[in-house]
């Protein structure tokens, strides 16, 4: 056997593993990685997802929760983990569009990632005190413009979906009122129980409890359509602010460089995932909305993506957002 026959026996040798273990991914436990604490809403949303995305892949997946410095900590781990489809990293409007904004990160959101789906889409609900005069969100702006720098609105910290939205609000209504940032929704909402400030951006499941007691008064919910689980609150069209659309939407992604078909295999679990019933009732009842099938896919997610990023982050270094 001569020299080159010797070569091109050992060139495949040395591919045929690598293609045997691509051909049969996943062959063992796969690490999502959270960039939260466990317990909050992209936690739950990632769990019901991967219980059913378990019975396609016959893997199971491992939860792995890093909530330092707004997520950044953990989606920095993710971008250095090994692109063979065993490290997901699922992340949402605030980790994955916002923290480019305002850190100095290690990796960057736009290139350093290959997405695999949008998941689901929480709207944000506009509550208020019921001390707050108004009734209605027209009658809440007006309110806010004859009372400028006077009311205060509750923010999950800088940056946070609360904060940002309130910012938008502000310069789309021409009102003015003074931010009061707390270490997450959950003590914010604490305070508008207890009348200490008057107004929130929250996400359903936070605030639709209250709602429903009569406790605070909620005056639209920043989604084009009315949810199932608040069917009573209107959109932000129906109650007079047409367009303010806000989310904080959730994608999968793994890191660059992950083979295609293990790109394929992911996504298809994915889609399988949030075509089940039980999976799309579960969310259904925490507030999330699903994206449509056709935005379930990686060209959807890098799309709406970068026009996330687009949008936002000229708004948000406009403003100064700056790391607490």
């Amino acid at each position: 056997m001569n020299r080159r026959r010797l070569l091109q026996l050992a060139a495949g040798a040395s591919v045929l593993p690598a293609v045997a273990r691509a051909q049969t991914y996943p062959s063992r436990p796969i690490t999502m990685i959270v960039p939260a604490a466990a317990g909050g809403p992209m936690d739950t949303l990632g769990r019901i997802i991967a219980e059913r995305m378990r019975v396609s892949l016959g893997q199971s997946i491992v939860f792995e929760n890093t909530g330092i410095a707004a997520g950044s900590v953990g989606v920095g781990r993710a971008a250095r983990a090994a692109p063979d489809g065993y490290t997901l990293s699922i992340g949402h409007w605030t980790t994955h569009v916002v923290n480019g904004a305002v850190y100095p990160l290690q990796y960057d959101l736009r290139s350093d990632f290959q997405p695999i789906s949008l998941l689901a889409s929480p709207p944000l609900v506009i509550v208020s005190t019921k001390a707050v005069p108004a009734r209605d969100l027209k009658g809440l702006i007006d309110w806010l413009k004859a009372n400028p720098d006077k009311a205060t609105q509750g923010t999950g910290g800088a940056g946070a979906p609360s904060h940002v939205s309130g910012l938008q609000f502000q310069a789309v209504t021409g009102t003015r009122f003074r931010f009061v940032p707390y270490r997450g929704a959950a003590p914010a909402m604490q305070d508008l129980l207890a009348g200490q400030i008057d107004l929130m951006f929250d996400q359903i499941p936070n605030a639709l409890p209250h709602v429903n007691s009569g406790r605070i008064r909620a005056y639209a919910v920043t989604a084009k359509s009315r949810l199932a689980i608040a069917p009573d609150i209107p959109t932000v069209d129906e109650a007079g602010l047409p367009g303010f659309y806000f989310s904080n939407w959730h994608g999968l992604w793994v890191p660059k460089g992950t083979p295609a078909n293990v790109v394929g295999k992911l996504n298809a679990a994915v889609v399988e995932s949030l075509a089940d019933q039980m999976v799309r009732s579960r969310l259904a009842e925490l507030g999330f909305e699903i994206f449509p099938r056709e935005q379930q896919t990686p060209e959807a997610l890098a799309a709406h993506h970068k026009a996330e990023i687009e949008k936002w982050w000229p708004i948000i270094r406009a403003a100064g957002i700056a790391p607490e």
